[in-house]
């Protein structure tokens, strides 16, 4: 499977979301209304637009970043693969965004057949980006720019895509597919649905930087098990500022 990928070239990502405010009523009042209108429709038992406001995040209108966790494959002596990662994170959304930017530029010149791959990247990561680098009038980097490209143009890779083998209907958690792939959970400490509470209340942004890049490293093992290779060891993965080879 995925025969004509090169692994090398892969850069894969996660990012971390969570609301713009840290509840409603911080919020402008046009904001509120069309927040009203946008989940009304979602509310259920009794539920109210303001006291939903926690799933704000995953609308990149009425969200933002916090993190963007980025990683890629390469081998080490003796064959083995190893992992390098870097974290984008910071309470200023447009000052990581353009050091994401930044850094996908740079894995582009030194990898010019550069894909990124996400789990569910496609439907959300990849376009939430995008829309909030516009948003912050940043330019897009060419990678993200794919408005008007053909589908085999456009340099995205989805591990959930894959998993599917044209089959519309499903949706598979990356929690599962480590599960039966016998990878380990990135979800040993929180997961998604705590992201909001953790940035805002308990503020702890690194252990949501910490969470991130174990969703890459996991993104990254399934890919190398869809392409039948060895997983990398814990012992050859490495974080830091650094992003080049070795």
């Amino acid at each position: 499977m995925l025969g004509h990928i090169k692994i090398e070239n892969v850069l894969f990502l996660d990012i971390e979301t969570v609301p713009q405010y840290p509840d409603f009523h911080f919020l402008d009042e046009t904001t509120q209304q069309l927040w009203e209108q946008k989940v009304t429709s979602l509310c259920k038992d009794g539920q109210t637009p303001d006291n939903i406001y926690e799933r704000a995040g995953i609308y990149a209108e009425f969200g933002k970043i916090v993190c963007i966790s980025l990683g890629f494959v390469y081998q080490v002596e003796g064959g083995q693969w190893a992992f390098r990662l870097k974290s984008c994170f910071s309470d200023d959304e447009p000052e990581l965004l353009k050091d994401f930017s930044e850094v996908i530029n740079r894995f582009r010149i030194q990898h010019p057949s550069m894909l990124l791959c996400a789990h569910n990247g496609k439907e959300f990561d990849f376009p939430y980006i995008a829309r909030r680098m516009l948003i912050h009038g940043i330019e897009l980097p060419v990678s993200l720019d794919v408005a008007g490209k053909k589908p085999w143009e456009v340099p995205f890779l989805d591990t959930m895509e894959l998993w599917r083998f044209g089959d519309y209907k499903s949706y598979t958690s990356l929690k599962v597919l480590t599960h039966i792939f016998g990878i380990p959970s990135p979800k040993d400490d929180i997961d998604g649905s705590q992201v909001a509470s953790v940035y805002w209340k308990e503020k702890e942004l690194e252990r949501i930087v910490r969470y991130c890049e174990k969703d890459v490293l996991a993104v990254a093992q399934i890919m190398l098990r869809y392409k039948g290779l060895k997983p990398i060891a814990s012992e050859n993965v490495f974080s830091g500022t650094k992003f080049t080879d070795g």
